[in-house]
């Protein structure tokens, strides 16, 4: 792993993933839980992304600021797709806590999981961590 530092990155990505696209096997599950695991998944897989091209992981739940980093710092082309994925920023905060917000859909959660997924497959494409 000390050779290939990016690939617990990878590897906790793609458990939030799986832990997202369980779904609300009870009612118990809320959707907000859900997606934040699919926001989860998205910013490992970016932070995975950028140490794998030799940068550091900033401290940051903010896809949004992770792709600029990749598409200027690093001068990787960031699909239409991918830059989809910054909307999953407001499963990190926002519904991540009881506040003055409304309930996720099951709608809403097929997106973030979709989106989790896209970015998932296009960083595991360009690290070989399939």
């Amino acid at each position: 792993m000390k050779d290939r530092p990016w690939e617990p990155w990878i590897r906790r990505a793609k458990s939030n993933l799986a832990r997202a696209k369980q779904g609300r096997q009870s009612e118990d599950i809320m959707y907000e839980d859900l997606c934040f695991d699919a926001q989860q998944a998205a910013e490992k897989c970016l932070k995975g992304l950028l140490i794998y091209v030799g940068k550091n992981a900033p401290r940051t739940h903010s896809i949004g600021h992770l792709l600029n980093i990749l598409r200027r710092g690093c001068k990787i082309a960031v699909p239409r797709e991918i830059n989809e994925a910054i909307i999953l920023n407001e499963y990190a905060v926002t519904t991540r806590y009881p506040g003055d917000w409304e309930p996720v859909t099951a709608e809403e959660y097929e997106e973030a999981v979709r989106l989790a997924d896209e970015v998932w497959r296009w960083v595991a494409g360009i690290t070989g961590c399939a």
